[in-house]
């Protein structure tokens, strides 16, 4: 459970991170694009033998697909803020959490990578755990009232839609990756790949917007982007890790991962910026808890 630990600790550190952004004026796109060149340099620092890159056939389909990926990350970045601003910060949180349903049905019925004959239980345990995420995520009407009333209609359900999509489409490429392309040792090979992608895909649409809009990039994005960097690639590293340990299943290694990071953000979250939960909120956290002890009650000895 270490790796998870990990993961779920430099996830809550990557939101926190964020949550700063704007005390400090910094730009979440730009922090997002420079993010990844600290992504890069984390991954350098972590590789044990830097001639792994030599083994790199840059025309291989893994390759491209790797590469593709780190460009849906910029992609998703840029719909959940498109989400947040033009729908509601609870649609965008419900639509990431959601998103674990996609890994989890590929895991389950198309990949066939669990690490146990799944129980009736486990079943249960996993349609907790996504009412438990989306209670996790409801705020009071009053506060979460759309930013962009005006928005058109159909905005409302296609910007979830595809926040939705794009997050499970990233966490099903990351297991059928990991698996199929990149040996055991090769994880930080696999995400550098993934991140360079994210880098040439990112910079290449702030190269746009600099000349098209006329947009300037403040120090102080680039400085909260190269912070932001280190968790993001560890997060996501140790993620890897836990997902090897237990035989690649996204439908154990997902939900609980979603879950974890959902109450350790939450305690987070008051015990630094005081943030209030609600009843919803309060009872969702206890069913998370459920759901875990569903999910890996084989694994705990009960």
């Amino acid at each position: 459970m270490l790796y998870f630990s990990l993961s779920v600790l430099f996830t809550v550190a990557l939101y926190l991170v964020m949550r700063a952004f704007p005390r400090y004026k910094v730009d979440s796109f730009h922090a997002v694009v420079f993010n990844y060149y600290a992504c890069v340099l984390t991954g350098l620092l972590l590789t044990p033998d830097l001639h792994l890159f030599e083994k790199i056939t840059w025309h291989n389909e893994g390759t491209w697909i790797t590469l593709a990926l780190g460009g849906m990350f910029v992609v998703t970045f840029m719909l959940i803020g498109l989400t947040a601003q033009k729908v509601s910060v609870t649609a965008t949180s419900l639509a990431g959490n959601m998103s674990l349903v996609i890994p989890v049905l590929f895991g389950l019925f198309v990949f066939k990578n669990n690490n146990k004959a799944f129980t009736l239980i486990n079943y249960a345990g996993l349609v907790f755990a996504v009412v438990a995420l989306a209670l996790g995520a409801i705020q009071s009407t009053k506060k979460d009232s759309p930013i962009n009333s005006a928005a058109p209609a159909h905005l409302l359900l296609i910007l979830p839609v595809f926040t939705f999509l794009a997050a499970g489409t990233n966490n099903t490429l990351i297991n059928y990756l990991s698996v199929k392309y990149y040996a055991p040792g090769e994880t930080t090979l696999f995400m550098i790949i993934a991140c360079s992608g994210a880098i040439l895909i990112g910079s290449a649409i702030l190269l746009f917007r600099i000349l098209t809009r006329g947009e300037q990039v403040h120090w102080r994005s680039v400085v909260g982007g190269l912070i932001l960097g280190v968790p993001n690639f560890l997060s996501l590293y140790f993620l890897l890790l836990a997902l090897a340990s237990f035989g690649n299943s996204a439908a154990f290694v997902f939900p609980i991962y979603n879950i974890l990071t959902m109450l350790v953000s939450a305690c987070a979250a008051w015990l630094i910026y005081r943030e209030k939960l609600n009843h919803l909120n309060k009872f969702g956290l206890l069913l998370a808890v459920v759901a875990i002890i569903m999910i890996s009650y084989q694994e705990l000895g009960l």
